[in-house]
């Protein structure tokens, strides 16, 4: 067996799910929307930029981390971003699983149960 063959069996599978089915239908209807869509794009380059600044050590405002919730609030009051946010979440889900079964998998040469 060849565990990298595997693997890109395994990203095949991902890529033909109905999570990322559904992502791609919700990138749609968002892009299909430039309000919602320039909504969408500042909203993720906030983020990209929190999270940089916090790998970096650095710890934001608490005011700046609501501000950040709220807005999320906001945009889940946005048919398709919902829709897209829910997707997001069941991908992350399956890759999450994914991971959990390749770590557990491999627990033992740790001294992990089986």
């Amino acid at each position: 067996m060849n565990v990298i063959d595997k693997a890109h069996e395994l990203a095949r599978a991902i890529k033909d799910s109905s999570e990322v089915a559904d992502i791609a239908s919700a990138m749609k209807v968002i892009e299909a929307d430039q309000e919602s869509k320039r909504m969408l794009d500042n909203f993720r380059q906030n983020q990209i930029e929190l999270q940089q600044r916090m790998m970096s050590g650095e710890m934001p405002p608490q005011e700046e981390m609501e501000k950040m919730e709220k807005l999320f609030e906001v945009l889940n009051l946005n048919l398709g971003i919902r829709r897209l946010f829910d997707a997001e979440r069941r991908l992350s889900v399956v890759i999450e699983d994914v991971n959990k079964i390749i770590t557990d998998s491999l627990s033992q040469m740790y001294g992990g149960a089986q």
